[in-house]
């Protein structure tokens, strides 16, 4: 066993772990954030796309050792006060999910990218995305999202 500390939306935590568990179980089982879900357990889907630091990892490629020192941020941690953050609200409002498995780490995946672009275009989104797929929607309304986002996101900045 191998003790880690790890600070998961905010909160500390040190537990001990066995040496090859993965981070995705790790949040799931001993931390109980039960939104960061296993889609293929290979890294193709990114259904378990969380934030390390503030970058987008997909957590069932990563130990949970690897995190140690480390902030990560699931998709429980994204919203502030009870209110959502602007990418799960145009998630909402778009209709960017249908069956919801993979929203979690779409939501992820796209919050990381909004942070390093700004402004992206329809093509920046799609390919920004890409490591995340969806079996449901055809991507449209998840395109359409990321971009109602990204604006909502801006403004808020060139407010604060």
């Amino acid at each position: 066993m191998t003790r880690i500390t790890v600070t998961v939306d905010g909160v500390p935590y040190t537990d001990e772990v066995e040496p090859r568990m993965l981070l995705v179980h790790y949040l799931r089982e001993v931390v109980g954030k039960v939104g960061t879900v296993v889609g293929c357990d290979t890294s193709n889907c990114g259904a378990c796309t969380v934030h390390l630091d503030g970058h987008s990892v997909k957590s069932c490629n990563m130990l949970a050792v690897q995190a140690d020192g480390h902030d990560v941020t699931t998709i429980e941690g994204l919203a502030t006060n009870g209110e959502l953050h602007p990418m799960q609200a145009a998630f909402h409002e778009n209709h960017a999910l249908q069956c919801g498995y993979c929203t979690p780490g779409m939501i992820m995946q796209a919050v990381d990218l909004v942070s390093h672009n700004p402004n992206p275009s329809e093509d920046e989104i799609r390919q920004g995305m890409e490591g995340n797929l969806c079996r449901c929607t055809g991507y449209h309304n998840i395109v359409k999202a990321v971009a109602a986002a990204a604006g909502t996101m801006s403004s808020q900045r060139s407010d604060a």
